[in-house]
């Protein structure tokens, strides 16, 4: 009698690891992250050290945006086993939780513990952006590039801090870099955009012409196209894109504002109003239209004020 009871007092155990383990692995088959998480507490509490059932717990938090809980895990796996992944994981939770100096913390840590972790000093160039460092950023998106030369995201991401600097050479270095790399339609659009931006409307033209033909529901391929349109002189293929943009989002202010002074260009004054009231009601619904200063949220007051100051001059004119 005694030898059975020492046998079951053996075997139980056994059969409750072997339940667990059956348990961990439903948890991570299963793509309903709600599930996800409820067998991962089964196994927490039945194995309150299981590493593993805190860290696979903190990625479904975080795919659920309960960032909050996907840091707590994180961190508890962190205090006994610090390794690359854990801090990366748990930088990008709290990237997603608007935490851009511990994100940073914690992707420098990351890299740290692997120097070959491209994603963590990737990441890390991107938060360094978000924080306003802008040398440090280029530094890091440059030893990027080295690491990984055939990657296009991370000249893209340059181009853009150089942009932010004014450093719009070596910002269209980049941007052409990643379409040599990758010409797809993004990047086109990109370098469309930013050719857009800093006045070279031909060239933009060209760019964003071929972004569209690879892909044709990007609104703001065809924005920027009307704007390149109507800085040409093109003003019906102007009054076409922006038509095509509003067709994506039919609250596209800018785009309103724009068919207004494209329509105005052509001296269809009646189109014009129509499109500046509705711009209007979209921007200052309920309001009298007193200050440029109104605008200031529009890109056409941003990106380009002398130009669009002139035009609504005559657009209120119209009123």
């Amino acid at each position: 009698m005694k030898k059975t009871i020492l046998t079951l007092l053996i075997t139980i155990p056994f059969i409750a690891f072997g339940q667990t383990k059956k348990v961990f692995k439903k948890a991570l088959k299963t793509v309903d992250l709600n599930e996800k998480i409820e067998l991962l507490n089964q196994v927490i509490i039945k194995e309150p050290k299981n590493l593993d059932a805190y860290f696979y717990r903190a990625m479904a938090k975080n795919d659920l945006g309960d960032y909050g809980g996907a840091i707590v895990d994180y961190s508890r796996v962190i205090v006994e086993e610090p390794g690359a992944d854990s801090y990366f994981n748990r930088g990008n939770s709290k990237y997603s939780n608007k935490d851009f100096v511990g994100a940073k913390a914690d992707y420098t840590k990351a890299f740290m513990l692997d120097e070959n972790f491209i994603d963590a000093l990737y990441s890390l160039a991107c938060v360094k952006f978000d924080l306003g460092e802008n040398e440090q950023a280029i530094k890091d998106f440059t030893r990027v590039i080295k690491k990984a030369p055939n990657g296009d995201a991370a000249y893209t991401l340059r181009a853009l801090v150089y942009k932010t600097i004014k450093q719009n050479e070596k910002a269209l270095k980049d941007y052409s870099a990643a379409i040599i790399i990758n010409p797809n339609a993004n990047n086109f659009y990109n370098r469309g955009a930013f050719l857009t931006d800093v006045d070279y409307y031909k060239e933009a033209n060209g760019d964003l012409t071929t972004s569209l033909k690879l892909n044709k529901n990007n609104a703001f391929a065809y924005f920027y196209r009307g704007t390149a349109n109507l800085f040409l002189g093109h003003f019906n293929d102007a009054i076409s894109d922006f038509q095509d943009a509003i067709k994506f989002d039919s609250i596209d202010f800018d785009a309103y504002l724009g068919l207004a002074m494209a329509y105005e260009k052509i001296n269809n004054n009646t189109q014009a109003k129509i499109n500046f009231n509705r711009a209007n009601a979209i921007i200052m619904p309920n309001k009298n239209r007193n200050s440029i200063e109104q605008y200031a949220n529009t890109y056409w007051f941003q990106n380009k004020y002398y130009y669009f100051n002139n035009a609504i001059n005559k657009l209120i004119k119209l009123n």
